[in-house]
């Protein structure tokens, strides 16, 4: 049996589609541990019996909402992955050294994980829990890719081995996508240490208190959210979403995700004014802070969202077609592939209001076109094998004999960073 090491950003995101591979893992009889800056949020995600070696993080970093496009890109890599790196990677050392593991299981976006690994001369895969690094978004900003070059070279120089040449958001040994070339498109990489699984769907803690007797069977059921680090831009949003909403309340019923609170105001406005009209609508929109989401998107019609990564693919899993509105960093990519793919309809997060999002929502709900799309990536993410099939892949890396390392027998053997 081998041991894998899973290294990991402090993101619900991020942590969400590993999950059901180290359970995978664990249940062929493997070794499985964590590194990461907040060993709860891990064990709240993994199980409360997960084995977390806590790394440094970094905290206070606030991003300005309005960021968009190359400045919001920058500032992600100077503001939050880079000083995530330099602070995860002691913690990611010692956890190899301590755990001994045969792979470690780096995040595209914990560049710690790649590093030290390369550094350790320890056998890595990466765990891509986004598209858009596979379908050359930096193409046409060859002064970005360049930028985005330098800081890692000067990162590499700190915490790696500064001879070493891969590319730490994609390891030569084996890149898990989360995804499948249905959805990336035909401009999507196809390297050979590349394999695509589609999405990693695995059952979740119970959120508690959802009260599913609430729900309606009449009517249509629309889930909104702007996932889990869009609290600090989505309240202009998420109030032109209820209007658009509670206008389609004789045949929309929808749950809508605020875990900043943001929406408070809005919602009294919008009751005060249902009372002076006579209209009960207290079963129109329930608005909660945190929801069971696929335990909804399997009763699901429609998926108004930020274009994340993970909410796509779990709504695609369960064939539901989205509207999709991208703030920044990866989602503008991804709600392209959705629109490309003919699975939901594209709408402007800062500018539209709530006729236009209600016109998109009554367009993917009302046209088979677009659910018809949803049910074709739905099948070919299945098809791709999800957990298991990133399981076996591991597996085989695992158990090779070629080793990037001196001494087969000695884990974690090698330069130090």
């Amino acid at each position: 049996m081998s041991a894998f090491l899973f290294v990991v950003p402090p993101l619900v995101g991020h942590i969400n589609p590993t999950v059901g591979v180290a359970a995978e893992l664990t249940a062929r009889g493997h070794r499985v541990a964590w590194a990461c800056a907040d060993p709860g949020l891990v064990r709240r995600l993994a199980g409360a019996e997960a084995d977390v070696f806590p790394c440094d993080g970094i905290a206070g970093v606030e991003r300005p909402p309005d960021l968009r496009g190359p400045e919001a890109l920058k500032f992600l890599w100077e503001g939050y992955l880079v000083p995530l790196a330099d602070a995860m990677a002691p913690g990611v050392r010692s956890a190899a050294q301590d755990f001994r593991p045969d792979v470690v299981v780096a995040d595209q976006q914990a560049f710690a994980g790649a590093l030290v690994a390369e550094c350790l001369r320890l056998r890595w895969a990466t765990s891509a829990t986004t598209s858009a690094e596979f379908t050359g978004a930096y193409d046409g900003m060859p002064r970005v890719a360049a930028w985005l070059r330098e800081r890692m070279t000067e990162l590499r120089g700190r915490i790696g081995d500064p001879s070493g040449t891969a590319d730490p958001r994609f390891s030569p040994h084996l890149v898990l996508a989360f995804t499948t070339p249905e959805l990336v498109g035909p401009t999507g990489e196809n390297g050979e240490a590349i394999r695509y699984v589609g999405p990693s769907i695995a059952d979740r803690p119970a959120e508690p208190g959802f009260p599913w007797e609430w729900l309606d069977p009449g009517r249509a059921k629309v889930l909104v959210t702007l996932g889990t680090a869009n609290a600090d831009a989505g309240g202009r949003f998420l109030a032109e979403c209820l209007t658009a909403l509670r206008e389609r309340a004789g045949r929309v019923q929808a749950v809508l995700v605020d875990p900043g609170g943001t929406l408070a105001a809005a919602a009294a406005a919008a009751a005060a004014a249902d009372n002076d009209n006579d209209n009960d609508n207290d079963n129109d929109v329930l608005i909660l802070p945190v929801v069971p989401q696929l335990p909804l998107l399997a009763k699901a019609d429609a998926v108004i969202c930020h274009a994340g990564h993970n909410t796509v693919c779990e709504a695609l899993w369960h064939g539901v077609p989205l509207v999709v509105a991208p703030i920044r960093d990866d989602q503008p990519v991804v709600a392209a592939q959705v629109v490309d793919a003919g699975a939901g309809i594209r709408v402007r997060f800062g500018r539209v209001t709530a006729p236009g999002l209600g016109a998109a929502l009554d367009t993917v709900l009302r046209e088979p076109a677009h659910r018809e799309a949803a049910a074709r990536l739905r099948t070919a993410f299945r098809a791709a094998g999800g957990a298991r099939a990133a399981a076996t892949h591991l597996e085989r890396l695992g158990a090779s004999r070629e080793h990037d390392r001196p001494g087969a027998d000695e884990p974690g053997a090698g330069r130090q960073p």
